[in-house]
C-alpha cells in the first residue's frame, strides 16, 4: 500500500513506538518530503544502486534493499512480519534480473536478525551505516527456494 501525505500522523506515531526506535534508533524518515515523493527507483523495494543517497554504497546492479517494521506494538507475534517479508521477497524476485536482496538491522537487534535467517536470508558482514552498527544480510533466488 502506498502510503500518502494522509498518513503522516499515523507514520510518526509508529515512529515513537518503543520497538520501532529500539529497531531504527537514528533515523529520522522526514515523512513530510518523502511522502510527497514518488522516485521511479522506489516501489518501497529500493534499488540500492540507483538510490540518491547510496546508502547501500558501491553495489551491482539488480539488487534490491527493503526495511519492514510492525508498526503497533500490539501488531506484533501474530505472523503479520512473515507474511509481509514472504510477499515482499515474492516481489524482489518477480523481476527475473533481481539477484538478491539486502537488509540490515542492527547488530543490537537479535530478535531481527533472527526472523530474517529463518526467512533465508544469510549474513554477509558487520557494517556501519552512519550511527547505526549493522548487520548486513543477503537472500538470493536460490536461498528462497531452500526455505
Amino acid at each position: 500500500m502506498r502510503r500518502t501525505p494522509a498518513d503522516l500522523e499515523l507514520l510518526r506515531r509508529w515512529d515513537e513506538q518503543e520497538h520501532v526506535v529500539a529497531a531504527d534508533p537514528n533515523d529520522d524518515w522526514a515523512w513530510e518530503v518523502e511522502l510527497a515523493r514518488h522516485p521511479d527507483w522506489r516501489e518501497q523495494l529500493i534499488d540500492p544502486r540507483r538510490e540518491e543517497t547510496l546508502y547501500w554504497g558501491d553495489v551491482p546492479a539488480n539488487l534490491r534493499a527493503i526495511d519492514i517494521w510492525i508498526g503497533d506494538q500490539a501488531d506484533l507475534g501474530k505472523g503479520w512480519g512473515t507474511s509481509i517479508m514472504s510477499a515482499v521477497i515474492e516481489r524482489c524476485f518477480a523481476d527475473a534480473s533481481v539477484s538478491a536482496v539486502l537488509i540490515d538491522p542492527l547488530a543490537s537487534n537479535v530478535r531481527a536478525q533472527r526472523f530474517y535467517e529463518r526467512m533465508g536470508f544469510r549474513f554477509v558482514q558487520r557494517r556501519r551505516f552512519g550511527a547505526d552498527d549493522c548487520f548486513v544480510y543477503r537472500l538470493t533466488q536460490n536461498d528462497t527456494q531452500k526455505r
